[in-house]
């Protein structure tokens, strides 16, 4: 039985929802992309670059945008072939930022930029996500330390 059949949906719609990169997830604002990389903070997983910053009264937890520099890959097809691996990576590995959240009940704006200048590889991708993730979570735990 696949996860993705209505039997399945029925039966526990929060577990599709949980992997899910909705429009309600994805960083369109222009005022909070500014923001964000005027006075966010970042760090580097390389080929990643993470900005983030605390978000005030939005709709959802979480909103992430992602980006590839037009100067290291001069072809739309390759830029967007990255984006789409670095939201496949992200979506597949957000579970343990959500719960984060959820727990401290902050809302987050996030934005993953590509730094390299080669074509990564999916695999290489997903793992540095999860770098970048984990290092954030630590990252917000210990500004809760600060704040308690």
């Amino acid at each position: 039985m696949k996860c993705g059949t209505k039997y399945v949906r029925h039966l526990c719609p929060d577990l599709i929802q949980v992997n899910a990169y909705n429009k309600k997830e994805k960083l369109k604002s222009r005022k909070q992309l500014d923001a964000l990389f005027k006075g966010g903070r970042t760090f580097t997983v390389f080929p990643v670059k993470l900005f983030y910053a605390f978000a005030d009264e939005q709709d959802n937890i979480i909103k992430t945008g992602v980006g590839v520099s037009k100067k290291f890959f001069r072809k739309a097809v390759h830029r967007n072939r990255i984006k789409r691996l670095l939201r496949e990576a992200y979506r597949t590995e957000k579970q343990p930022l959500h719960l984060h959240l959820d727990s401290s009940k902050k809302q987050l704006v996030l934005f993953l930029l590509f730094i390299d200048k080669e074509l990564p590889s999916y695999t290489l991708l997903k793992e540095k996500t999860r770098s970048c993730i984990q290092r954030l979570i630590n990252e917000l735990h210990e500004v809760d330390l600060k704040n308690t």
